[in-house]
């Protein structure tokens, strides 16, 4: 696997410590009956047969969820996106951050899960719970036309078609860059998000060309803003550190 200017060191320098700052109250939350209710439809628009889940981001990286089977595959007419706003997770209100979801145009190449056999329902409402949390977000759940070494199927996909509140839509990479490298959450930081997707997506032989060149933005943008904090004799201060003017 090819080595990745985003390194773990730098990752480690955009942590810090931020507190849970609880559910924003301006968006509408899901209830029990509500992620029922979606989790049968959902289930009801399947294919017959197994049910199958696309992973692009972070869902290759921590599924969170026991599957059988796995096969590369892609979705045609969606790019990965740094485009969903983040004021908790992986940012705050002092200090916004991104997180990816499926952008229109272009191509998607992914990982897909097979879930072991039972009931379709009960599956999806898991996973629901685990990615959606209001009812401004289920627009974003949908099934996707995906294509694999063996023929095409349908996976469930979740943060597909984004738009409206919340978005960032069409952003260049330097000004994504700038984000990520500043960007923390309770959860962790945005550089760890990226650090984790790119590196794991290039692990099932997954190169995407952008994403590359992101990881590459944030690593010069680590160094930065913390060069100073680095000893002149540690590696990463001499990696690419831009000249004082």
């Amino acid at each position: 696997m090819r080595l990745m200017p985003l390194t773990p060191e730098l990752v480690a320098l955009c942590h810090r410590e931020e507190p849970e700052p609880g559910p924003d109250p301006s968006w509408t939350e899901l209830n029990d009956e509500d992620f029922r209710a979606l989790a049968l439809r959902l289930s009801d628009e399947a294919d017959r047969g197994s049910l199958w889940v696309f992973a692009y981001g972070s869902l290759i990286w921590k599924p969170e969820f026991e599957s059988i089977e796995q096969q590369l595959a892609t979705a045609f007419g969606w790019h990965h996106s740094f485009c969903l706003d983040m004021v908790r997770w992986r940012g705050s209100a002092e200090q916004p951050g991104l997180i990816m979801a499926l952008e229109r145009g272009g191509r998607c190449n992914g990982v897909i899960y097979r879930l072991p056999e039972g009931e379709k329902p009960v599956q999806i409402e898991r996973l629901l719970r685990r990615e959606i949390s209001d009812h401004e977000s289920v627009d974003t759940v949908r099934w996707l036309p995906v294509h694999t070494a063996q023929g095409a199927l349908r996976a469930l996909g979740f943060w597909v078609g984004v738009k409206g509140r919340g978005t960032s839509l069409n952003q260049p990479l330097d000004r994504v860059a700038k984000v990520l490298a500043r960007a923390c959450g309770h959860v962790g930081s945005g550089a760890e998000y990226l650090y984790n997707t790119v590196s794991h997506l290039e692990a099932f032989g997954i190169h995407d060309r952008n994403l590359w060149w992101l990881q590459e933005l944030v690593a010069d943008e680590v160094r930065v803003i913390h060069g100073r904090r680095l000893d002149p004799s540690h590696p990463l201060a001499r990696q690419r550190q831009p000249q004082s003017p």
